[in-house]
């Protein structure tokens, strides 16, 4: 399912490896991962909200194994320090633009305050997880219209199965190559021991220099037919599957999707915040241990390269899928973006 119609790189004939996707060919494909938007989009408007949920239970309680790589810093994010430090996901992600980090984060605390009335009182404080990028060329950013009512709108509609990519929710003023970017995302099928499993990328693409674009077989669309402005944007990656790795594992993973952003021509620039988070939904961890010891089961370090070679396809996959199912948006005094969907069109 897209914003608004365009057609996805498989559909395309474009390929972007050799494993296979998943039903969804989204991020979704890993058991109880959720997706939901909020889009702000008008009186020069172009922002939103996007949640990631890894189960649809209590995070703060249930938590989830992850790791974070941090492929180039100018970034504002929230909550990385602490989820590098002890290893677990306690809230949704969310994506939204730079200047709502803080609001979205104060959203995640009252919810998980809400579920868990012990936070900060009886028990620790919560981490909330809150990944940006900058719309502002498309968005009025200093508006600091994102809401914590945006948050839980996109939280609420947080669901499994198709997911909207394109210009919408956190993706709706972003700009990818010198094309519309957006929210896009893609998954791959893995068997391991002779049972399946997923591991899915959602991408928050806002990255890269226009003409730098390089898509599979080697044609680049470059919509300004030239020109050597500097690469000033971002990138949020979120891989997500239930292969149960651990903390070591999850942090290799999360940086092969800085491979996938360079097949496609990133260099990820002096400016640019390109951050990667990994998660596996298999290996749990309670918020009140239970025992001395926790056993937990991980992959084969001699079978890790499936995963590497699943993280890099899927990545450049959701950052294409990104771009070509956006939709062209008009933004802060009319600014707008070309669609690569249009630009390949052209071609025929």
């Amino acid at each position: 399912m897209t914003g608004a119609g365009g057609r996805r790189a498989r559909a395309r004939g474009i390929d972007c490896g050799v494993l296979p996707p998943g039903r969804w060919n989204a991020i979704t494909d890993v058991p109880g991962v959720a997706v939901g938007h909020c889009t702000r989009l008008g009186g020069g408007l172009a922002t939103g909200v996007t949640a990631v949920l890894p189960h649809g239970g209590d995070l703060f309680r249930d938590k989830v194994l992850a790791a974070a790589e941090v492929i180039n810093g100018f970034g504002k994010s929230v909550g990385l320090m602490q989820l590098q430090e002890l290893g677990t996901l306690e809230t949704p992600l969310l994506l939204t633009n730079t200047f709502g980090v803080g609001t979205c984060a104060n959203a995640l605390i009252r919810r998980a305050v809400a579920q868990n009335p012990a936070i900060g009182r009886r028990t620790s404080t919560v981490n909330p997880v809150v990944l940006e990028c900058n719309d502002g060329p498309l968005n009025d950013i200093q508006a600091m219209a994102v809401t914590e009512a945006d948050a839980l709108a996109a939280l609420d509609a947080a669901a499994g199965g198709a997911v909207v990519q394109g210009a919408v929710g956190a993706g709706t003023g972003m700009t990818c190559f010198g094309f519309k970017g957006g929210i896009g995302t893609a998954s791959r099928a893995l068997t391991l021991d002779g049972q399946g499993f997923h591991l899915g990328a959602l991408v928050l693409s806002n990255f890269g220099r226009a003409g730098d674009l390089v898509l599979p077989g080697g044609l680049r669309p470059d919509p300004r037919g030239g020109g050597d402005a500097p690469e000033r944007g971002s990138v949020i990656v979120v891989l997500g599957t239930d292969v149960p790795l651990g903390l070591r594992q999850l942090a290799r993973v999360a940086r092969r999707a800085g491979a996938g952003l360079a097949r496609l021509g990133a260099f990820w620039g002096h400016g640019s915040g390109d951050i990667a988070l990994a998660f596996s939904t298999a290996n749990r961890v309670a918020h009140e241990a239970r025992g001395d010891f926790a056993d937990r089961r991980v992959l084969n370090d001699a079978r890790i390269d499936l995963m590497f070679r699943a993280a890099a396809e899927a990545t450049a996959e959701a950052v294409l899928d990104s771009m070509l199912t956006a939709t062209t948006v008009a933004g802060r005094d009319g600014a707008t973006r070309p669609c690569l969907g249009d630009w390949l069109d052209r071609r025929r």
